[in-house]
């Protein structure tokens, strides 16, 4: 199982273009790359997925157990050649105080040989001591191997390697050198995605021969292999979805252009394991909603396509009367701004969907931003009511069954109408508000931690519409792509 964690010494170190210029360039060569990012993120998952032309998986402490990690790692690895595992900031750098939640340790979780990406502006032999730092902090990581970033001149890049031939044993993969095209351009949210680039694929490229020329591959290549396979107990499931497992009785429309697109590639696993086709559709160019039985509107951008989704009118208007009329329909932050009566920013304004009655206002710093930890107040469309119901534990523990992730329902008798309210781990990332909601809204979640809507709840809830500033995530700790298509079946068979 050839793997390789790519991180650096701090973040905006050429991470990203490093990863995905790699990605490429094995690809082009002939390897099957199957490409993690650490943590929750959208945007650099996509650039490495159009690289490598493969979904690219997130692996997050914050809303995975290790095991799950593991398992994850274990099950898309198994039809490829070499995994890449993106790192997001410093190689020691996460929540938490003791590092349980940093790069490294997933890094030892995952045995991966480690590239370390450093950036090299302004500094010669001052590139020892962090290295050799970076060795001994913690002595189950191993630096296999380090990547010059930014060189200024082939001198710099002398001096870099004797010093470190010098004073330690890490080899020198390979310098880049600076080179401001070769960034991906940034915007308030963090890189712009491939979908808003017009010329991703020849951005794509382009990163992958230079990066292509700069690494050893084949030194590179050698020390993916050298990583030693990680063993599961024979009676462990391998904690995937499984596609397609159960027949697809739903339809369920999921908005995907270069406004919306941010979703995981295992929560769209998961819906469909659960019994769903996915109808993907354009909100900028489709006139209409395609004939669905439930709605996901996923994260996106749509501040930067306010005008041409204002223009798109027969859809929105589609959209609103659907939702009115019973639709099941689940938003996350850029598809809960979609759904609102107005987005302003800055002297510009443009009409969304209207269904939810407050007006959206962006400003220039993050309004939520952050891990965050919801409560369930009872009040969601597809929280655990009762045993049979909608999203309740038998009806949901049926729907795994069939869909082959478990094998039985367990027989506890729990009463009917006792809700089961869990906390949920989730993140959001978002700098704008919503304002003149009624009164007497209804939410699904109390903000234990973060911000959400107002700062003390999330997750609005209107007819059969749910929707929050909050990104979940399907896992063992919460399965809510099971329990809405549940919901979305429960409201068919009612119609």
């Amino acid at each position: 199982m050839a793997h390789l964690f790519i991180s650096a010494a701090h973040k905006s170190s050429g991470k990203t273009t490093v990863s995905v210029g790699l990605a490429g360039a094995l690809t082009g060569r002939g390897y099957k790359i199957q490409t993690f990012k650490k943590g929750p993120d959208y945007i650099d998952p996509l650039w490495l997925q159009r690289a490598t032309r493969r979904p690219c998986y997130n692996l997050d402490f914050n809303t995975q157990s290790s095991r799950e990690i593991s398992r994850m790692f274990v099950r898309q690895m198994r039809d490829a050649d070499m995994g890449l595992i993106e790192g997001n900031k410093g190689l020691y750098d996460g929540v938490a105080l003791d590092g349980s939640d940093a790069n490294a340790a997933l890094a030892v979780l995952l045995q991966a040989p480690v590239l370390l990406v450093v950036d090299v502006s302004g500094i010669t032999r001052g590139i020892v001591p962090l290295l050799l730092g970076y060795q001994s902090f913690d002595p189950l990581i191993r630096i296999a191997g380090v990547v010059f970033n930014k060189v200024g001149t082939p001198r710099q890049e002398e001096k870099l390697r004797a010093a470190i031939a010098h004073y330690t044993d890490i080899a020198v993969l390979g310098a880049i050198a600076r080179n401001d095209d070769l960034m991906v351009k940034e915007r308030h949210l963090g890189l712009v995605p491939p979908d808003e680039s017009h010329r991703a694929h020849d951005r794509i490229a382009a990163l992958s021969r230079i990066i292509g020329e700069a690494i050893d591959l084949d030194r590179l290549v050698e020390i993916c292999r050298s990583a030693p396979p990680i063993i599961q107990a024979k009676n462990e499931s391998d904690g995937g979805f499984h596609p397609g497992s159960r027949k697809a009785d739903l339809r369920i429309g999921i908005a995907r252009d270069s406004a919306f697109g941010f979703y995981y590639g295992d929560d769209l696993d998961a819906l469909r394991a659960g019994g769903a086709q996915l109808v993907f559709f354009d909100t900028l160019k489709d006139r209409k909603l395609p004939d669905v039985d439930g709605l996901f509107l996923g994260g996106g951008f749509p501040e930067t396509h306010m005008q041409e989704l204002e223009r798109n009118h027969s859809l929105r208007a589609d959209i609103k009367r659907q939702a009115e009329n019973g639709l099941p329909v689940y938003a996350e932050c850029g598809g809960l701004i979609y759904l609102a009566r107005e987005i302003r920013w800055k002297d510009r304004r443009a009409s969304m969907v209207g269904f939810l009655p407050g007006v959206v206002t962006m400003h220039e710093r993050p309004q939520g931003r952050g891990l965050v930890k919801l409560a369930e107040t009872g009040q969601g469309l597809w929280q655990c009511q009762d045993k049979t119901g909608p999203g309740g534990r038998q009806g949901l523990e049926r729907q795994k069954v069939e869909a082959g992730l478990t094998d039985k329902i367990s027989q506890g008798k729990p009463d009917d109408r006792q809700p089961c309210r869990r906390s949920i781990l989730a993140h959001e990332f978002h700098y704008a508000s919503l304002e003149g909601l009624p009164k007497n809204t209804r939410f699904a979640y109390k903000v234990l931690r973060g911000h959400g809507i107002d700062g003390d709840h999330d997750g609005i809830v209107m007819n059969n519409v749910q929707a929050g500033f909050c990104h979940q995530r399907t896992t063992s700790k919460n399965d809510w792509a099971f329990r809405f298509v549940e919901f979305v079946r429960h409201i068919a068979r009612k119609g």
